[in-house]
């Protein structure tokens, strides 16, 4: 039994695919979480960032942490991620 049942199959199934065409880039642009696992190296943190739709504009690497400051694309607004650079993991996700 179809949740809409006065349109015609096609019609169904455009609707579907454009509801997953929708969600699925707003799930793929997520900001990382602690405990999320962004890289080792400069590269790799920024090009995880980059792709989560918050592109790096300052990267400040010390011994016990690293410090990403990027701006969400979809928002605007400026975060400060954290990570272990041992592990990559992010340890901390701040707003700016």
């Amino acid at each position: 039994m179809s949740l809409i049942p006065a349109l015609p199959a096609p019609a169904r199934h455009l609707l579907a695919g454009l509801a997953l065409a929708v969600a699925v880039p707003v799930a793929a642009l997520a900001l990382p979480a602690v405990g999320d696992r962004l890289g080792t190296t400069p590269a790799e943190v920024t090009a995880a960032l980059a792709a989560a739709g918050c592109p790096v504009s300052e990267f400040e690497a010390e011994t016990a942490k690293v410090e990403a400051e990027c701006t969400e694309t979809a928002t605007g607004k400026r975060w400060e991620i954290y990570i272990d650079p041992t592990s990559g993991l992010v340890t901390k996700v701040e707003a700016d």
